[in-house]
């Protein structure tokens, strides 16, 4: 088990549809309690031996530490990157009754 009892995991996808529907999928699936997409923004980073730049969409999904592989799975299944960027970030502290929404609303029957 985790430290941690919530987490925020983050995307990134090239255009704000693919960041919608990966967003609305995630929280149809119970699997994040909300999403955030944010963008457009500019990405600078290593890929085949080079610097390249493009134009990205970021997504914020809220959820447990408990449902984030599935999370991670359904993420990199529906990406249409070859890499994705699928990282988990800790909530350590946050309003009890907006983390108390969280586990209600990725709790599974």
């Amino acid at each position: 088990m985790t430290e941690f009892e919530h987490v925020q995991v983050v995307t990134t996808t090239d255009s704000a549809e693919s960041a919608t529907l990966l967003a609305r999928n995630a929280v149809e699936a119970r699997l994040a309690a909300c999403a955030q997409v944010f963008g457009p923004l500019c990405s600078i980073y290593w890929w085949e031996g080079k610097v390249d730049t493009a134009q990205e969409w970021r997504v914020v999904l809220k959820t447990t530490a408990a449902a984030y592989p599935e999370l991670e799975a359904h993420i990199k299944a529906g990406h249409g990157y070859e890499v994705p960027e699928v990282v988990m970030l800790p909530i350590t502290a946050g309003n009890p009754e907006y983390l108390e929404w969280i586990d209600a609303e990725t709790a599974r029957a």
